[in-house]
């Protein structure tokens, strides 16, 4: 050690082991400053990545769930018939047991179901008292069809293109079921859905062909109980040949456009978008509650011929034949 420091004073280049000890360590105020800069590091980025595994985790979940359900659904006969669904003649003789019925007898038998609650305990299923819409406001846990889009169960009026429709049915009330897998369900049913052979028009209500509506949350009441995060809806039509849809769709039209040029626009407005096709604008306009969409006629990629696709109106629940050259509204959707 003597003989490095009489070298270093007669000008000669120290030890390293001396110039580390004596010339070049951290000092208190350096460590902390650096340990500082990490945590705002820390701080900035951390919520970033946490919502990046989450949005991976539910896609994934989704993804899991709807194969499930699709599979579920084809193995059943008919969608239609479950349970009893009465119209009150005094205040206190309304029956309805369709949607509980038709998890316990008919749903049942071909997912795996660990919990069933009816209308009155839905909260036991895991269910949320109130769901944040993709536009962030807060609605309460709807319990019957009509609170998801009252016009699911009555419409009487013309659209904005004064395009009108009437249609009635009675409003069956939510039950709910926990999977397997954790996830929880909340059900809505008609028991007297029809199939797509029947009501063959140019123009028709949809609210008879869709039999049933799921609206998931796959962690439960943990939260963030957000429609497009960890809440989302699966939607089956028809009685017989079932068509099961789900989407999620784009906070905001696209725009408008001829039909041959509508997937230009959802391309253009997320690379991950596409546009909906008949059923799975059914699925939109069953949920309307939950995904906050406005009135309109749109667009779907259903082509009924070179000169014909599919429009359909989101205020009435109206499916019917466009002309493509006409510009209409286009509502991009994500698949899974």
């Amino acid at each position: 050690m003597k003989y490095a420091f009489t070298m270093a004073g007669a000008g000669h280049r120290a030890p390293l082991f001396c110039s580390l000890a004596y010339g070049y360590a951290f000092t208190m105020a350096e460590i902390l400053l650096s340990l500082t800069i990490i945590g705002v590091v820390a701080a900035i980025t951390l919520p970033s990545l946490t919502g990046n595994i989450n949005e991976r985790t539910w896609n994934t979940q989704r993804k899991a769930l709807y194969a499930r359900f699709s599979q579920a659904i084809s193995l059943m006969p008919a969608l239609n018939g479950y349970g009893t669904l009465t119209a009150a003649t005094s205040s206190a003789s309304a029956v309805d047991t369709a949607a509980e019925t038709f998890i316990t007898a008919g749903l049942s038998k071909v997912l795996k179901i660990n919990n069933i609650c009816d209308n009155e305990h839905l909260v036991d299923c895991g269910i949320p008292t109130t769901f944040t819409t993709m536009h962030g406001s807060n609605i309460a846990l709807p319990t019957k069809m009509s609170e998801l889009n009252s016009d699911m169960t009555s419409v009487n009026k013309r659209d904005v293109y004064n395009f009108s429709l009437s249609y009635s049915q009675l409003d069956t009330k939510a039950a709910a079921f926990e999977t397997a897998n954790g996830e929880s369900i909340l059900t809505f049913y008609n028991p007297n859905c029809i199939s797509d052979l029947e009501i063959k028009e140019r123009s028709e209500a949809v609210q008879p062909k869709i039999c049933a509506n799921f609206v998931y949350d796959l962690n439960g009441s943990k939260g963030p109980n957000t429609v497009g995060k960890d809440i989302g809806f699966i939607t089956a039509l028809y009685s017989l040949d079932s068509s099961v849809v789900t989407a999620i769709p784009h906070m905001s039209d696209a725009g408008t456009a001829k039909q041959a040029d509508v997937s230009k626009l959802c391309t253009k407005q997320d690379r991950e978008y596409r546009v909906p096709n008949r059923d799975e604008m059914v699925a939109l306009f069953v949920n309307k509650a939950l995904i906050d969409m406005n009135d309109g006629r749109y667009w779907t990629s259903s082509v009924i011929d070179a000169d014909h696709a599919y429009i359909f109106g989101i205020g009435l629940g109206e499916r019917s034949t466009g002309d493509r050259p006409a510009a209409r509204e286009v509502r991009c959707i994500k698949r899974w």
